[in-house]
C-alpha cells in the first residue's frame, strides 16, 4: 500500500502522527471550543503537531530544505508562542487572546502540507493536483485559510467575551 502512495515507512509514521494531531486539535475544538493545554486533547494536540514539525524537518521527498521545511520550523515557533503565551502568560493581558489564536494557526498548518499530501496522491492513478506547485490546489488551501480566519475572529470573541464576563462577575463582588 505504501508503495501505491509513493510513501516511504518514515513518511507514514510523520503522517500517522500528524494526523492524531489534528484529530486531537479537532476534539479540543469541539468539546472545549479552544485548544487548550490544560485538556487531554489539547495536549495531544500540541505533542504531536511538534512530534509532526520535527519528523517533517527530515523528509526530503522534493529534494533539499524547501517551502514544507519552511512550515515546519514556523509550526514549531508558533507552538513554543503558544506555550509560553498559556502556560507563562508571556504575553501579559493579550495571553489568553495569544494562546487560542496561535493554537488555532498551528491547527491550520497541518491543512497546508495535508491538502497538498493527500490531493497529489489521490485518487489513485489520477491524483486531482499534479504537484505541490498545482494552481488547482489554491482553493482547497484558501478554502482552509477562509475558515481559519472565521475561526479567528469566533475565538478571538469568545476570549474577549468572557474576559469581560469576568471583569464584570469580579466588580459586582466589590
Amino acid at each position: 500500500m505504501l508503495e501505491l502512495l509513493n510513501i516511504t515507512p518514515f513518511g507514514a509514521l510523520h503522517t500517522l502522527i500528524a494526523i492524531i494531531g489534528v484529530l486531537a486539535g479537532f476534539i479540543a475544538l469541539f468539546r472545549h471550543r479552544q485548544i487548550r493545554l490544560d485538556s487531554t486533547a489539547g495536549r495531544l494536540f500540541f505533542w504531536f503537531t511538534l512530534g509532526a514539525a520535527v519528523t517533517g524537518l527530515f523528509i526530503f521527498r522534493r529534494g533539499g530544505f524547501g517551502p514544507p521545511h519552511v512550515l515546519s520550523v514556523l509550526t514549531l515557533l508558533v507552538l513554543g508562542l503558544a506555550w509560553f503565551a498559556e502556560k507563562r502568560s508571556g504575553f501579559g493581558r493579550l495571553s489568553g487572546y495569544a494562546a487560542v489564536l496561535l493554537n488555532l494557526t498551528a491547527l491550520f498548518f497541518h491543512f497546508i502540507p495535508a491538502s497538498v499530501e493527500t490531493l497529489t496522491r489521490l485518487p489513485l492513478g489520477a491524483p486531482y493536483a499534479a504537484g505541490p506547485e498545482d494552481p488547482r490546489l489554491f482553493g482547497p488551501i484558501g478554502a482552509a485559510f477562509a475558515a481559519y480566519l472565521i475561526g479567528a475572529v469566533w475565538q478571538l470573541l469568545r476570549v474577549r467575551g468572557a474576559a469581560r464576563r469576568a471583569s464584570s462577575a469580579g466588580a459586582d463582588l466589590a
